[in-house]
């Protein structure tokens, strides 16, 4: 049976298990998730994930919760080799924890400062949630100044989760200019990986026309 990925396309982590699969050419059934709905509280799919979040995935019973163990998972499980993984006790090392950067850094800024402004009315950005944004790019930039990719010589499962965080930071009108490793890092991950634009071009622009509708083009801007 195909893997099913319950999904919500603005969602970064929900994109980037999609992005992963298409990278490793897995086909899922993707089944919408809207949170702007409420659908991830309804009482089907908390017995699915009761931390009521997107992404999550079944795979013929194996239930995942959390974008970066359903992709190191997905890569592990399906992928043609361990590129995308290594197996290799240091290289994995480094590539986990540029995963932790994003999960408890990169996108949790972003999330720190979209979440209120969709799920909580809030209608502006702290300037102190901004800059911690521009903290996280100046440091992502510094881990790719050696090889040009997240960990490492070649391209992991960790540019894939990062490169759809920042993503979705220049969507909602992050200023990336101050930033030439990342943009071209950027570019290189869009040619890189197969499927990579058709997995994030809507959600990337879900996500950004819904902030600067909500907040203006300029919220984000220094």
């Amino acid at each position: 049976m195909p893997i099913v990925l319950y999904h919500f396309p603005p969602s970064p982590p929900s994109r980037a298990v999609l992005t992963t699969a298409k990278a490793i050419g897995v086909d899922v059934t993707i089944k919408i998730i809207d949170l702007f709905k409420n659908e991830h509280l309804t009482e089907d799919y908390l017995k699915i994930n009761p931390e009521h979040m997107v992404p999550t995935i079944d795979d013929n019973g194996l239930i995942l919760h959390d974008s970066h163990a359903i992709a190191t998972y997905l890569v592990s499980r399906y992928g043609k080799d361990d590129s995308l993984y290594p197996k290799d006790v240091e290289q994995r090392a480094l590539v986990d924890q540029r995963l932790y950067f994003d999960a408890t850094i990169l996108f949790s800024r972003l999330r720190a400062t979209t979440f209120p402004i969709f799920f909580q009315g809030k209608r502006n950005v702290d300037a102190a949630a901004r800059d911690a944004i521009y903290e996280a790019l100046g440091i992502l930039e510094k881990y790719l100044e050696p090889t040009g990719w997240a960990a490492g010589e070649r391209a992991t499962v960790a540019d894939l989760s990062c490169s759809v965080t920042v993503g979705s930071l220049r969507a909602i009108g992050v200023d990336l200019s101050a930033y030439p490793k990342i943009r071209d890092w950027l570019k290189r991950c869009k040619s890189t990986f197969s499927g990579y634009e058709e997995a994030n071009q809507e959600g990337e622009k879900l996500i950004g026309d819904g902030i600067k509708n909500l907040v203006g083009c300029k919220a984000y801007s220094r």
